[in-house]
């Protein structure tokens, strides 16, 4: 078999001894310098042999610059700056640039997502004219190609750092291993994660560091395998460690996104205990604790314990930030407290006065009108719209905007001002090309276009003229059965392939009764019932009004919702074990919306010039 020499290994050396190559023009002098006995210089004062040579430039301006164009993730810029010093170094006007202004060079290439230049300047760099490449240089490059898939290139670099073959002997250590690993982490390839480290498991092991194991819990979660961190754990007691905060952390957020809350409060308690037993301030529970904590409890609509957090924190050392106050409050919103979310804000707003570092992003501003516009409060939605401009810190994206505006038009329609609504709505169309009727903004125009009528429309005349505002859902349904619906105890990774064309399925069990709705943006588990992931069904009678439909679809933010035999809405609930009769879904709106487009550019393309195409309908 024949062997191939890996392509990132450095060439043989020959057999004679070679001069070390010599980098820059400093080095060069003090080699001539030193190859003569002080005795062989003449003597006397004579001329200053150092006062035609410039000093080593300083490149620290430079590297920072570089840093600061990587944050902007402008390569090309950073490109013609290395470049331009470059040239002012061979015009001998200084400049020029050392190990650590093309490692910065790098970390840009690898954070902008180029790795083929990175790959590139990295064979630059340890070329005959390049600068040399050390450790840092080594890591950056394993960075780059695990985060680009190219695993092979990677394991034959850190074979050639193993085999000590390589430029700039790097030695191969648990850091430049790290980075590579976090990289196949954040990718959730936990396979070859844990082939890495079978591999190099004496290097990772060096110091007996939690590092490694807080790598592969991470990776545990980014997998889709959340629980797969507790067993991490189990290992770091086996090995003799002790766990410290980042460890209790991750496996509190593992236990959070797999919506075990009571084992998440069960290891906090233990992180307090290990911290009062050992009298070890550094392992108790920080802001980032509580704050994940205050997710979970978000998501299970715990407003008792979200209380109760809120309370320890306030109660306890523990420093909290502006990330700490908008998580207090985006819990109390997820549990439907905007009373609790609004004095979170306040005490914000009020603090912020003497730390500018409270201020508040436009996420909460958002977050708290959202709110608002469910219930219809259209006063309270302006106002804050109109301060999170002044009062608000950071950047306000142009989606941010837009999604303030349509939360307006919202809460002007939930609070029956059709006018202002239409006058929102007019203005939200001028200034997008194009939106989705499944969005949220669709939802609400959609709603405004059947309160206004068909010749006060904001948008093309006759949208939906098959559709009428007082008619019964009946009349625009689907039979039951023409869905297609699933069978609950069906496991997701046999009909995967259903949702990636419907965006919501019906459940029925062994009875034909709707259990549930799945949506496929809650289709996260391949291995589990389809049971698992579904949501209540939304039932109404066969004659209610497609105004109250379009009402319950805005206020559940759901797809679909099924159609059962008429009753009176108002004296009961509609459960699962009501028989189904139909489905009516956003699908439906958009088919309606396409067909009925598409029927009136033919109206429009077959009218006479000079002729309204909106007359032409109603005559």
């Amino acid at each position: 078999m024949m062997l191939m020499r890996p392509r990132f290994l450095s060439p043989s050396p020959p057999s004679s001894r070679r001069e070390p190559r010599l980098r820059t023009l400093s080095e060069a002098s003090r080699v001539s310098s030193s190859s003569y006995p002080s005795s062989a210089r003449p003597p006397g004062p004579g001329p200053r042999p150092s006062s035609n040579k410039r000093p080593p430039p300083n490149l620290r301006r430079l590297t920072a610059r570089i840093v600061d164009l990587t944050r902007r993730r402008q390569l090309a810029q950073i490109m013609a700056e290395v470049e331009a010093s470059k040239r002012r170094a061979r015009s001998g006007r200084g400049g020029g640039v050392n190990i650590i202004v093309m490692n910065a060079v790098l970390e840009a290439c690898v954070s902008c997502g180029d790795v083929d230049l990175a790959v590139q300047l990295f064979d630059e760099m340890r070329g005959p004219m390049g600068c040399g490449v050390d450790g840092v240089s080594y890591g950056i490059l394993l960075k780059g190609l695990g985060i680009a898939r190219r695993i092979d290139e990677a394991f034959e670099i850190l074979e050639s750092v193993e085999k000590d073959t390589s430029d700039g002997s790097p030695r191969l250590s648990p850091h430049l291993i790290c980075g590579f690993l976090n990289a196949l982490i954040e990718a959730g390839d936990m396979r070859r994660a844990n082939a890495l480290v079978a591999r190099f498991r004496q290097v990772l092991y060096e110091g007996q560091s939690v590092l490694l194991y807080n790598l592969l819990m991470k990776g545990y979660i980014k997998s889709n395998f959340p629980l797969g961190a507790l067993t991490v754990k189990d290992e770091i007691l086996r090995q003799g460690l002790k766990p410290d905060r980042l460890t209790y952390n991750t496996i509190i957020f593992a236990c959070v996104k797999s919506a075990e809350i009571e084992k998440a409060f069960q290891f906090l308690e233990d992180m307090k205990d290990e911290a009062k037993r050992d009298d070890n301030p550094e392992l108790l529970p920080d802001a980032v604790t509580y704050t994940t904590l205050l997710k979970g409890l978000g998501n299970s609509q715990d407003l008792y314990s979200v209380l109760k957090i809120v309370v320890e924190m306030k109660s306890s050392l523990v420093s909290i930030d502006r990330t700490a106050y908008t998580a207090m409050a985006d819990a109390f919103l997820a549990c439907g407290s905007i009373d609790g979310a609004l004095c979170i804000f306040g005490e914000i707003i009020k603090q912020a006065g003497d730390n500018k570092d409270l201020r508040p992003k436009p996420h909460l501003y958002l977050s708290i009108m959202r709110a608002f516009a469910t219930i219809g409060d259209f006063d309270m939605v302006r106002r804050l719209k109109e301060r999170m401009w002044p009062d608000s810190v950071g950047s306000i994206s142009r989606s941010a905007k837009q999604e303030a505006d349509e939360l307006l038009m919202e809460a002007a329609i939930n609070n029956n001002e059709v006018d202002v609504a239409r006058r929102l709505l007019r203005r939200i169309v001028n200034g997008k090309e194009h939106f989705s009727w499944r969005s949220r903004v669709g939802l609400v125009a959609l709603k405004v276009e059947t309160l206004s009528g068909f010749t006060n429309s904001p948008l093309r005349p006759h949208v939906f003229p098959q559709i009428l505002l007082n008619d019964p859902v009946e009349k625009y349904m689907i039979p039951f059965r023409e869905s297609r619906p699933l069978g609950a105890d069906l496991i997701l990774e046999n009909v995967a392939m259903r949702f990636l064309k419907d965006s919501a399925v019906p459940l029925v069990n062994d009875w034909g009764s709707c259990v549930g709705i799945v949506h496929s943006r809650d289709c996260t588990k391949m291995d589990s019932p389809l049971l698992s992931m579904a949501r209540p069904p939304l039932c109404v009678p066969c004659s209610t009004s497609l105004e109250h439909v379009i009402d319950l679809l805005l206020r559940e933010k759901c797809e679909m919702v099924i159609v059962v035999k008429s009753g009176n809405m108002y004296e009961g609930s509609y459960t699962s074990s009501s028989r189904p009769l139909g489905v009516f879904s956003l699908g439906i709106l958009s088919e309606a919306t396409t067909n009925t487009a598409n029927t009136h550019d033919e109206c429009v393309s077959g009218a006479a010039p000079g002729q309204d195409p909106e007359a032409r309908g109603r005559g």
